[in-house]
């Protein structure tokens, strides 16, 4: 008689927040498949569950636990990791079942706290899982962490105190990452860390080889390695330092993707100096004008916060005022929201919530009329796209100015026999406010 085969254990996983929790989540997933365990797409077929949590405000905290709730209630067997964990009091007091409670970054803990709940069948085969690692984004892009931890101590942000200072990863490591991700048909890849452009400065941006070529550790050194994998690059989280005017002749050229995201936050030098960063407004709006005449096609994208502590309508106005100046592509706004722990939560002065939607609201309406005037210039015109999904009546893609989530997206009339990851030409026909109308060319 045959002996009953034992049955593969189910992993389930709940990743939340930004795309570098989501590369932590591929990371613990990738290690884990090597071992032998399968994934789970539902609770109930999950052995365990991990729930990578956000902590980085008070909503995403609240995100998180109801999360772990739910996890809880479906299968009970449940995994906290991510910047929440760095606070396992809060998860513990409310769930105090949970089998363990981890950090960010801390892999090897996950890991060891699912053998513990699930034991593996048996040692692991590294050919179970391809070179790339399995992605939790669609096939045709991938987010490639270059970092972790930030060196800034900006007033409303505790991510230091959750992640760390920065730590660079070798660049021969990243570009072998993304080498790897380009051989398994990935076809735009995304620059994320908590700083891009400080990459290397925690190292000296110290050189190391890669196929015989020597590359410091520095952003631009980066950005020109990967400009030679023939795919897009985009580059996000970047600060507006000097050395940053040294990529745009690589956008320019289409190395990679003339497209930057810079979290200004802000443009009054006041709300700046409480929010403890650079409060150099005018110079930079002489860098992006440069980067503008070096880089005319380039994509600026950013973030910012309203009613701050101590945000005068001063303030507000010259923020209106220098956005429309800026005239940036693409932007998205966040009322202030006290986050325990952050420097902010000091400072006198708070925003009444009435006052904060009203300037939201403002904020808002100028920026919708900057981005509508840009996209109804681009009608007529032929772009780049890449799709993203296809069906019967046409297709979601996005230009060379839009990231996957946040930015707008390009509708095709007609998609033909293209597929996810075809990266096609288009004619624009229409636009309205924030996306475009296409047929391919």
């Amino acid at each position: 008689m045959k002996q009953a085969q034992a049955k593969t254990p189910k992993v389930g996983m709940v990743s939340l927040g930004c795309p570098k929790a989501l590369v932590d989540s591929e990371r613990i997933l990738t290690q884990l498949r090597s071992e032998g365990y399968a994934l789970s797409a539902n609770y109930d077929g999950a052995d365990v569950v991990i729930v990578n949590t956000c902590g980085f405000l008070d909503s995403a905290k609240e995100e998180s636990l109801d999360a772990i709730g739910s996890a809880m209630k479906a299968n009970g067997k449940v995994i906290v990791t991510g910047c929440m964990g760095a606070e396992p009091e809060q998860i513990l007091s409310r769930f105090p079942n949970v089998l363990a409670v981890t950090g960010p970054q801390q892999y090897e803990q996950v890991v060891g706290a699912v053998h513990e709940a699930v034991p593996p069948l048996h040692d692991p085969y590294v050919d179970l899982v391809p070179p790339e690692g399995l992605k939790l984004t669609p096939r045709h892009y991938a987010y490639l962490k270059i970092s972790e931890g930030c060196n800034n101590r900006c007033s409303f942000c505790i991510i230091p105190s959750l992640r760390g200072d920065l730590v660079s990863r070798p660049i021969h490591h990243v570009i072998a990452e993304a080498e790897n991700l380009v051989k398994a048909g990935v076809k735009e890849i995304l620059v994320i860390s908590q700083d891009t452009s400080a990459y290397g400065v925690d190292v000296k941006y110290a050189p190391q080889k890669w196929k015989g070529k020597e590359y410091q550790t520095r952003f631009q050194d980066l950005a020109e390695a990967l400009g030679e994998l023939g795919v897009w690059v985009r580059m996000h989280y970047v600060y507006p330092y000097p050395h940053v005017d040294q990529v745009m002749p690589l956008m320019n050229d289409r190395k990679i993707l003339p497209y930057i995201d810079i979290p200004f936050q802000h443009a009054s030098p006041n709300v700046l100096k409480n929010m403890r960063r650079p409060a150099h407004q005018e110079k930079t709006l002489e860098r992006i004008h440069g980067w503008r005449r070096d880089c005319p096609d380039l994509t600026i994208r950013s973030t910012f916060i309203v009613g701050f502590p101590g945000e005068t309508e001063e303030d507000f106005t010259f923020l209106l005022n220098w956005m429309r100046e800026a005239r940036l592509d693409r932007v998205g706004c966040f009322k202030y929201e006290p986050v325990a722990g952050a420097k902010a939560n000091d400072l006198p002065d708070h925003i009444a919530p009435e006052i904060q939607q009203e300037r939201y609201d403002r904020f808002m309406e100028v920026q919708q009329e900057i981005s509508s005037a840009k996209l109804q210039a681009k009608i007529g015109k032929t772009i780049k796209v890449i799709i993203d999904d296809v069906a019967e009546d046409g297709a979601d893609a996005r230009s060379e100015g839009d990231a996957p989530e946040i930015d707008g997206k390009v509708y095709l009339r007609s998609a033909g026999h293209f597929k996810a990851g075809d990266i096609i030409s288009v004619t624009v026909e229409d636009a309205d406010d924030y996306d475009l109308f296409a047929v391919p060319v």
